[in-house]
């Protein structure tokens, strides 16, 4: 093999052969004598390859990629499966993991109600630990960095009744971690994000009806503990209803100015368009393009108000009731089923239209997305809502109440649904924005929902699937190796991490997973002692991942090359003898 090329080791080369029938063992046998020929053999590393890794062939190389072996080394020795250190400083189970932007800091969350920040250094250690307990917290499940860094949200869950939903968000400086300011979060599954450096989105929750409500998203400002009473510190984004007990939880922002220049493409035809005119990429480096082809299901559809024949929604009441007086509405009506009949009615000529044109015309745009999950079947969420943030929308400045609405603009409608038909458990963003990636537990394939209240079972099997929002369609097949056990009723959100090349996600199971983003297929499993509730990459080097555990510990995982090159590093100690006889001769 060429000196300075990285070789695989022979264990992993014999193991491959095994994967060749024996007429093609026999068939290269001769020609490939020695490896210096089986690197060069680019035929047969092909062949290998998608027999190893079970790839379907119509799936195309990496277009970063010089040579099949070359991807055969990617996949065996950049995969972050080797751990390196496990961190105990936690004592309760770890719920979530953020790295800084930097890479310099991560945060972990834990119910033992503290949120901690750690070091990123060759070896990881504790930087500072803030203890949530003296605000009434029972424990703290989120955490973000800005976008400079400077500051750290903190997303936390009241002590309360077991059916509480109420929590709160913090705003740590990372200058002196000094807690800035805190903002109601209501329920408290909506986590909260940053929309920009200094401004954040929380929610709120107001109850119409035993099933229906109202969820409102405001926008914050980070300083609003020491700014001027002059200043406005808080205005209202949006106002949605909820039918059928559903909320909005789960929100996050995606940026849509670099959907044109992404750092990886899964569509097949638009990479092939792509690397007509762009030049190859070195796997090495910080940006390449990536492809998978898919098989698109039908786009879904854009949310819609229900149709009534143009008849007002006034009068589409006085008919209901009218009609239940008279017995005229077959079969009888149960009382949930009147309320959203009711509540139907009600918003349909008092609901602002969903914004035209929801995809960006041009890649400068600076257009934001808000995306949540909500429903409205049930209240298990099994819809992502996608809901534009203009430009004017991103400040505080201006009325608290947002810009004036008239009687009938008193709700915002979502500009798009994506219809999962299961229970999402998980959401996130490709570092580029451009890809949607999200965990959810299918529900039967011809199941009927007939009680809110009462959702589907579903099943353990966790699907991964990535949706396009560029082109608002689903991409690729679902991925899935993962698996979760809890019902609906206890089901809990496992956090997903997206790096460049793969994609990783916690689990039910006692492992985290890597997959690659580009073949599709599942590439490790992480162990730990009990479920897996996060992981996170770091965004300077996809090499270095992290899982935290219901087992209370936080696992550090490298790559065999980072691994190699970490030992390298190193200074050998001396031998005892070489030592003693240094020491005779002085």
């Amino acid at each position: 093999m060429d000196a300075g090329c990285p070789r695989l080791p022979d264990t992993v080369l014999f193991e491959i052969f095994l994967y060749l029938d024996h007429a093609d063992v026999l068939s290269v046998g001769l020609v490939c004598q020695q490896w210096r020929a089986v690197a060069r053999d680019e035929f047969l590393w092909k062949e290998l390859f998608y027999r190893y890794y079970r790839v379907s062939r119509d799936v195309p190389r990496h277009p970063g990629a010089v040579s099949w072996y070359d991807e055969f080394q990617r996949l065996y020795d950049t995969i972050p499966c080797v751990e390196v250190q496990a961190l105990k400083e936690h004592n309760d189970q770890v719920l979530h993991l953020s790295f800084s932007h930097s890479g310099c800091l991560f945060a972990s969350c834990s119910k033992d109600c503290t949120v901690k920040i750690w070091s990123n250094e060759l070896d990881i250690s504790l930087q500072h630990s803030s203890n949530m307990r003296p605000y009434n917290w029972s424990y703290t499940q989120f955490s973000q960095f800005n976008s400079d860094d400077s500051l750290l949200l903190v997303s936390g869950v009241f002590v309360g009744p077991h059916n509480s939903s109420s929590g709160e968000i913090a705003v740590i400086s990372m200058e002196n971690f000094t807690l800035l300011s805190r903002v109601r979060n209501k329920p408290y599954d909506v986590f909260g994000c940053w929309l920009n450096e200094t401004n954040l989105i929380s929610g709120n929750l107001h109850r119409i009806g035993r099933i229906t409500s109202c969820s409102v998203l405001w926008l914050n400002n980070a300083f609003q503990g020491i700014e001027s009473e002059n200043v406005n510190v808080v205005k209202r984004l949006f106002k949605i209803q909820n039918l059928n007990a559903s909320t909005i939880r789960t929100v996050m922002v995606a940026d849509c100015s670099r959907y044109d220049s992404p750092d990886l493409l899964l569509d097949y035809e638009e990479q092939l368009a792509a690397s007509s005119t762009c030049p190859v990429f070195d796997l090495g480096s910080d940006s390449e393009e990536e492809e998978a082809k898919p098989k698109l299901p039908p786009e879904p559809a854009i949310q819609e108000l229900p149709d009534a024949g143009g008849v007002p929604a006034e009068h589409g009441l006085q008919q209901l009731f009218d009609g239940i007086m008279e017995g005229h509405v077959r079969p009888p009506m149960t009382e949930t089923e009147l309320e959203t009949k009711v509540a139907e009615l009600f918003v349909r000529n008092r609901t602002k239209p969903p914004e035209p044109n929801l995809l960006p015309a041009d890649s400068n745009s600076k257009t934001k997305y808000l995306i949540f999950t909500t429903g409205c079947l049930t209240y298990s969420p099994h819809q992502i809502g996608i809901k534009r943030i203009l430009p004017h929308q991103m400040t505080t400045a201006g009325p608290v109440l947002g810009e004036e609405r008239r009687s009938d603009e008193f709700f915002d409608s979502l500009d798009h649904v994506i219809d999962i038909h299961g229970h999402i458990i998980g959401m996130g963003l490709s570092p580029d924005h451009r890809y949607l990636y999200v965990n959810s537990r299918a529900w039967p394939r011809d199941c009927v929902i007939s009680d809110p209240m009462q959702p589907p079972p579903i099943a353990e099997e966790i699907d991964l699937h990535v949706f396009d929002l560029k082109t608002m369609k689903e991409v690729k097949r679902a991925l899935r190796a993962h698996r979760a056990y809890t019902p609906n009723e206890e089901c809990f959100f496992i956090f997903l991490d997206v790096s460049r090349d793969f994609v990783a996600s916690g689990a039910e199971d006692r492992h985290g997973y890597i997959w690659d983003r580009h073949y599709n297929i599942c590439l490790a499993k992480l162990q730990h002692d009990n479920v897996v509730n996060s992981v996170a990459f770091s965004p300077v080097e996809q090499e270095l991942l992290l899982t935290a555990s219901d087992d209370t510990t936080i696992k550090v995982w490298r790559s065999p090359r980072a691994v190699r090159i970490q030992q390298a590093r190193k200074p050998r100690p001396r031998k005892l003898l070489f030592s003693w006889l240094l020491n005779q001769k002085s």
